[in-house]
């Protein structure tokens, strides 16, 4: 904006004679959000900040009150379906307790994300910082608003941390085994995920841990395609009567390959998978899964940073995120094994 554009910036003055109301009626509206004024008197004010294109100067207001209502999101650059939902939950919560939410993308190398975490902190814009990815937490200035590092995601937006725990793949193991399974085969994810390692190999040692075998792990990378050929390639006599998905797009793709062969699910072949994607409810049959809370790890992220502002102790945190929710595609082994 050049400098004679900024000069015709209105004011909060000009706001207050275009709404007929005083300059501080117009500030308290503005801090907070018309709450407890009369309906008429917000709606003359709103009109007139539509009218008059009328933004508050936070780093002014930050100045006179070091309040300026916002909190800061930090994440790496990319795109991760999971950070939506856990951004709707920071959000929700933070609004609760009068904040709202910027979400800042994290450019540049990875060793110089704590300087930019620094310096969003002593801008003046903002009155606490969090970081949804891992960073060595700087040395702040005296003065500087409160930064907290929660290591949800790497530098890649692939999810480690909570989002990336794989402990109820034991506890889908031990329900197919108590179904009567005996040998599986796992269609994986993308090695490059935490979460893919992970569900493998909590995968491999639940199997060891029962006595079971797995006939295979067959690398998908998180391609339905590729699970499909996977299970299209089983041989006669595989004896697999359980298909273990690291999500639930490979499981789709298990299923197909199952209704190709001729084979019913859970019949004569179960699948599970992972994430709870809404459509998995849907498909017939409804396919079992393990649904990760992402909402709720965003409200407590979230709480993490309240936290810190008001100079309490973190909250506890003894809730998973995480369970596993049986459904249609998994049953019984079949008597007679392929």
């Amino acid at each position: 904006m050049s400098e004679g554009a900024a000069a015709k910036r209105p004011t909060i003055m000009e706001v207050a004679r275009l709404a007929g109301v005083s300059h501080q009626t117009v500030s308290r509206y503005l801090k907070f959000n018309g709450d407890g004024m009369k309906p008429a008197t917000t709606e003359r004010i709103r009109t007139a900040i539509e009218q008059l294109d009328y933004r508050p100067n936070l780093v002014a207001r930050a100045m006179r009150n070091r309040r300026t209502g916002r909190l800061a999101m930090l994440l790496p650059a990319g795109t991760a379906v999971s950070a939506l939902e856990l951004l709707a939950g920071a959000t929700a919560a933070a609004h609760e307790a009068g904040y709202v939410v910027e979400v800042v993308t994290l450019g540049g190398s990875p060793q110089t994300w704590p300087q930019r975490a620094l310096e969003l902190s002593d801008s003046g814009l903002f009155e606490g910082i969090l970081s949804l990815t891992r960073m060595p937490l700087p040395t702040q200035r005296a003065g500087s608003v409160p930064i907290v590092v929660s290591p949800d995601y790497d530098d890649h937006m692939r999810g480690v941390g909570e989002l990336a725990d794989a402990s109820h793949m034991a506890e889908i193991v031990e329900g197919l085994a108590a179904y009567g399974h005996r040998r599986f085969l796992h269609v994986a994810g993308d090695y490059a995920h935490a979460s893919a390692r992970q569900r493998r190999q909590v995968y491999l040692d639940a199997l060891r841990r029962l006595g079971l075998e797995s006939h295979a792990v067959a690398d998908c990378r998180w391609s339905a395609q590729a699970a499909r050929q996977a299970v299209l390639d089983l041989p006669p006599g595989s004896g697999v009567t359980a298909v273990i998905g690291a999500n639930d797009l490979v499981a789709a793709g298990a299923m197909r390959g199952a209704w190709e062969r001729g084979w019913k699910v859970p019949e004569d072949l179960s699948v599970t998978g992972w994430d709870n994607n809404p459509v998995t409810a849907f498909l017939p049959p409804s396919l079992t899964t393990v649904d990760v809370d992402h909402e709720r790890l965003g409200r407590r992220v979230l709480a993490r940073l309240l936290a810190a502002l008001r100079g309490e102790p973190a909250p506890e945190e003894d809730e998973p995120i995480t369970q596993v929710i049986w459904r249609e595609s998994t049953g019984p082994a079949p008597e007679r094994a392929r």
